[in-house]
């Protein structure tokens, strides 16, 4: 019986080849766009659980308010939060601060110079991260203030292997206060891929801890905010009453060491996020967490379902209308004793034998497609036909059958055998308002997404051109590392020497979400004492805010034309308002424990992205020859980028012999703060293309048989005087009314939708009726030229044969 209905299905599609191959490319390239959403999904939603305790993991984070009535949240936390929590805390059951840093530092054995991450961490780090230890033990890791753990990958840089080198030392050179020689006392493997933090080195916090007291970096004050905090909970304990119960923990533990006049206020509270979250889960709006990278995987899920849905309408839609040539067949076999079920069986078979088909070719096609969506997605998706995969594709693929062939299956199988065989057999009604209805589902989705598509690249126009109160055009960045350190103000007197170079600096911290320093510690005169605000700031030297092109609003820049700017001080506006103060500039202020004068006030700028609105900030002077200035900077003549860099790089390379000259454009580094939101863009692109590719194949397939339908009333219109454009006209205007009922529910539903995805960023464009018109042309346009073809041939085909067709 199997192989009946299997050779009965072939000889079908064999017979109408049209028809076969319509459906094979509509439903093979649906297939093939859910396989790669789905690779994507997959890979975007397994980031950072690698963990064992996953579900136990958290990290603590503070939300700080702006001064304005708005609240930012940040990852670093007060450098004592995590050994406190754990002591006051029952519900904890390990607790560590980890602080991470942004620089590069220069790792040394012999002469091999390898530069490497870094990053301080307690004691229990590896007990709480599944980061696999090949040397060493997780109890005792951590034996000494100067021991280092260090990843597989640069232990066979340095030293050829990863096997028997505990106790071996590495010269370690990054800034002043952390230069020296470490020793080995543990290999750990690679973070995995899948992993947000990666880094080659891990140093011992408490050395952290006892550098920096004094400094701005002091963990003993608890208005240094410079480390993050992660959590592991016992087991049972309920996370969200938990996150209850720490909100205000910090505010109490302030007003506890300090009074409630102390010289420290924080009006902030703590938000508890679980770890694995960060990733999927990283908007945070007025504190609460307000979705995030998460709505991107479920955009592309829901896109993956409309194209597989659009795929099965084609297939219905092309079925039910090619049911007027099996019309017979039905009869005949009702006639010899079929029964409904064997037909439904029969036609459900060919369904799912044409499904099954365009998987194979699907997969083809994915694997063909894998390397370009690889590198549109920055991510290292590979197809792995595990138990899982197959069973997901095995599904998907069932289900597409089955939802493509049961309309056709119960509405061929529906057929009354003595009408049928007296050729009295027409279309109802409520199948036509089926089939347009399911036409107007296919555009609806199309102009939805041309719509979301036309907005989400307007929205990153502005993010790309918008003024962001200072000029990172011809920037580069790279890493004041190495020898650059012992001699940084004469290597930054003879760069400027070279030809191409407009002017270059040096940077503590950077103006992409990462300051060098941020907390709440900042009183002046006539502070409300229930005022807490959290300020963020960088150091820069003396011509750094000129070459960047900040604008100052009142007073001066820092310079050496007027004595020493050590202690003096930058605010921007934002922070100004935020203080309430008039006539800021010569006013005193205690930064850090130390009076500083603001000597001026900096119109307000983006040092964060587009997502979050201009936050208190401060600039303070640091000179050159500082060894935390992390970057160096170099602003190059337009048009003089090629040459310039070669000989930057021949420059560098003789005061930093063995290292390579590693840079970035500060305009590179302002875009990958936006990377998801342009691969989203490109990815957008694509699937809607697809989608109305997908669309357009269905309606030419209906635009042929409506054709082919109408073929004598064609014919007799012709015969009585009907021109060849009256005929287009005939058969056009029916799908162009059924467009135009599709342009009415997607300009809502695309408003709404593009709308709330707008309302994330701080400053976004706004949706004009153009988007809209350009929408509606678009798809008219398109429909238009799909069902041209196939009006045009009936319209110019002779009448005479036309009449004649049975």
């Amino acid at each position: 019986m199997i192989k009946s209905y299997l050779k009965i299905a072939w000889r079908n599609l064999v017979r109408d080849r049209q028809f076969t191959l319509l459906n094979l490319i509509g439903l093979s390239t649906g297939l093939a766009c859910v396989l790669l959403i789905y690779l994507w999904v997959t890979d975007e939603r397994s980031v950072d659980r690698f963990n064992e305790n996953d579900s136990r993991l958290y990290q603590v984070k503070k939300a700080s308010p702006n001064g304005d009535g708005t609240v930012s949240v940040w990852d670093v936390t007060q450098g004592l939060l995590a050994q406190t929590m754990a002591a006051d805390l029952p519900e904890i059951e390990r607790a560590v601060a980890v602080r991470k840093e942004g620089k590069m530092g220069v790792a040394s054995v012999g002469d091999k110079h390898i530069k490497a991450s870094w990053q301080f961490a307690d004691r229990d780090y590896f007990k709480i991260f599944s980061y696999h230890l090949l040397q060493g033990s997780k109890s005792n890791v951590f034996n000494g203030k100067y021991s280092v753990i260090i990843s597989e990958k640069l232990a066979l840089k340095l030293f050829n292997t990863s096997g028997n080198i505990a106790g071996k030392t590495i010269s370690w050179d990054h800034s002043g206060e952390f230069n020296g020689t470490y020793a080995v006392s543990g290999v750990f493997q690679a973070p995995p891929s899948n992993a947000t933090d990666q880094f080659d080195m891990v140093f011992n916090y408490s050395l952290f801890a006892e550098k920096e007291i004094g400094g701005m970096g002091d963990i003993t004050n608890w208005g240094s905010n410079m480390s993050q905090t992660y959590l592991l909970l016992k087991k049972g304990i309920d996370a969200n009453k938990f996150a209850d119960k720490i909100k205000g923990y910090t505010k109490a533990k302030i007003k506890q060491l300090y009074g409630t006049g102390g010289a420290y206020k924080w009006e902030g509270n703590l938000v508890l996020q679980r770890y694995s979250d960060r990733y999927l889960y990283n908007n945070f709006e007025n504190g609460v967490q307000s979705g995030g990278r998460i709505e991107y995987v479920k955009l592309f899920s829901v896109i993956a379902i409309f194209i597989l849905v659009i795929a099965c309408i084609n297939f219905m839609n092309l079925s039910t209308a090619r049911a007027s040539r099996r019309i017979k067949e039905v009869g005949i076999k009702k006639v010899v004793g079929a029964s409904r079920r064997s037909l439904i069986l029969q036609y459900m078979g060919e369904s799912m034998f044409l499904a099954f088909l365009s998987l194979i070719i699907s997969v083809a096609i994915v694997a063909l497609l894998l390397p370009a969506f690889r590198e549109i997605t920055g991510k290292n998706i590979a197809l792995h036909f595990d138990s899982y995969l197959i069973i997901s594709i095995l599904i998907i693929t069932v289900i597409t059958g089955l939802i493509a062939g049961s309309y056709p299956a119960l509405y061929l199988s529906g057929f009354r055998p003595a009408i049928v065989l007296k050729g009295k057999f027409s279309t109802s009604a409520g199948e036509s308002w089926v089939r347009k209805g399911l036409v107007v589902f296919q555009f609806s989705i199309s102009v939805i997404l041309i719509i979301s598509v036309i907005i989400v690249y307007q929205q990153m126009k502005l993010i790309q051109t918008k003024n962001l109160g200072y000029n990172k055009d011809n920037i580069i960045r790279f890493a004041n590392d190495g020898n650059l350190r012992k001699g940084l103000n004469t290597f930054l007197a003879e760069v400027k020497k070279v030809p191409g170079v407009v002017n270059a600096s040096s940077l503590e911290g950077n103006f992409l979400g990462q300051p060098g320093h941020s907390g709440g510690g900042i009183t002046w005169d006539g502070k409300d004492p229930n005022l807490g605000i959290e300020y963020y700031g960088v150091g820069v030297d003396y011509n750094t805010m000129e070459m960047l092109g900040f604008k100052m609003k009142e007073g001066r820049s820092f310079s050496n034309a007027f004595g020493s700017d050590s202690l003096k001080v930058i605010f921007n506006e934002a922070a100004i308002a935020a203080m309430g103060l008039k006539d800021p500039v010569g006013k005193t202020v205690s930064l850090w424990g130390k009076p500083r004068q603001i000597i001026g006030v900096v119109s307000n700028f983006n040092f964060e992205s587009l997502y979050k609105k201009v936050a208190p900030f401060f600039f303070y002077y640091t000179p050159d020859n500082n060894p935390d200035n992390n970057d160096i900077l170099v602003k190059i003549k337009a048009g003089k980028e090629k040459e310039t860099l070669a000989q930057l790089e021949q420059f560098y390379k003789r005061y930093n012999q063995g290292l390579p000259f590693e840079y970035k454009f500060l305009n590179d580094d302002y875009n990958a703060l936006y990377a998801s939101e342009q691969r989203v863009s490109v990815l957008s692109k694509y699937f809607a293309a697809i989608t109305i590719i997908i669309s357009c194949l269905g309606l030419f397939g209906l635009a042929a048989f409506t054709a082919q339908k109408r073929q004598k009333e064609i014919g007799i219109r012709k015969v009585i005087g009907a021109s060849v454009s009256n005929i287009v006209m005939m058969l056009s205007k029916d799908y162009i009314r059924l467009v135009l009922i599709a342009l009415l529910i997607a300009f809502p539903a695309s408003w709404v939708m593009m709308n709330k995805w707008l309302q994330s960023f701080a400053y976004r464009i706004h949706i004009n009726g153009l988007v809209f018109t350009a929408a509606g042309v678009s798809i008219i346009f398109i429909t238009l030229f799909t069902i041209s073809f196939q009006s045009i041939k009936a319209a110019i085909a002779n009448p005479v044969k036309s009449l004649r067709a049975e």
